[in-house]
């Protein structure tokens, strides 16, 4: 009985599979019918099949369509390089002190004025002085990808250690667990589910404002693509960055997910 439960749940689940492709679908057959059918412009809208034979060309260069022609995996690892600093750095810094915060009533009450008051500062805010400090360049775009990415990160991992159960504290120092081991044994095991959401948050997070800090002016990379492409016309191109950031940053969600899967107690995987 159990065994035709479990078929049941599986075959059900293969049927399903479909579903998370409806959404795509709709828009782009709705893509390809405005743009087919003339009601929209090619300099507003260029039809997929120009986008998919630029997308084509930027990654493998065969057709030479234009000045991007094959440049993709420069700017993409340029991109991605980017993303990993400034989220590492973010991730580096936010844990340790969301977790602190979480466990630490004074800890709590000397950070999270201050954090959450730089929180409400939108990340364009930030553009202006961050030039200032790091001029343009790489330095300008880590820094606004790990200012944007810390906060989720923070916020979770304070959360996840605020969040562990009494009853699990008290039976560690019943057994005899000093404050180390029971940050150590009790409070993170416990908070890393939490803090595993608080991560994907923000690097989703880091693609979003590694745009921000790539229009500013920097060489290489798909936001700098994505501002030449607009001085110059090439509407096809910004919908190929576009689509291309999209990809990377669910990717990089999926490398993400699997190792946390590693890490993760077997109970929260």
């Amino acid at each position: 009985m159990a065994d035709r439960i479990a078929s049941r749940s599986v075959s059900s689940r293969r049927r399903l599979d479909w579903l998370p492709f409806v959404l795509p679908a709709a828009v782009g057959l709705a893509w390809a019918t405005l743009s087919y059918a003339g009601r929209v412009p090619e300099y507003l809208l260029p039809a997929p099949g120009q986008v998919a034979v630029t997308a084509a060309d930027f990654v493998t260069g065969l057709w030479h369509c234009g000045p991007y022609s094959g440049t993709f995996i420069r700017h993409a690892l340029a991109s991605i390089e980017r993303v990993a600093l400034g989220f590492s750095l973010a991730t580096v810094v936010g844990v340790p002190l969301g977790l602190l915060t979480g466990c630490s009533d004074a800890a709590r009450r000397v950070l999270d004025l201050t954090v959450h008051s730089v929180r409400a500062i939108p990340g364009i805010g930030w553009l202006p002085i961050a030039m200032v400090w790091f001029g343009i360049g790489t330095p300008t775009t880590v820094f606004l990808i790990a200012l944007a990415a810390f906060f989720p990160i923070y916020v979770n991992a304070a959360l996840g250690a605020r969040s562990v159960r009494p009853l699990w504290i008290r039976a560690a120092q019943m057994l005899g667990a000093s404050r180390r081991d029971l940050f150590v044994t009790v409070i993170i095991p416990a908070a890393l589910p939490t803090v595993a959401d608080g991560l994907r948050l923000g690097l989703g997070i880091s693609w979003a404002y590694l745009v921000l800090g790539e229009l500013t002016g920097v060489p290489d990379g798909l936001g700098a693509v994505m501002m030449d492409a607009r001085m110059m016309g090439y509407v096809q191109i910004i919908l190929v960055a576009m689509l291309s950031i999209a990809i990377l940053g669910r990717l990089s969600d999926l490398a993400l997910m699997a190792l946390l899967r590693r890490l993760l107690p077997p109970r929260f995987a």
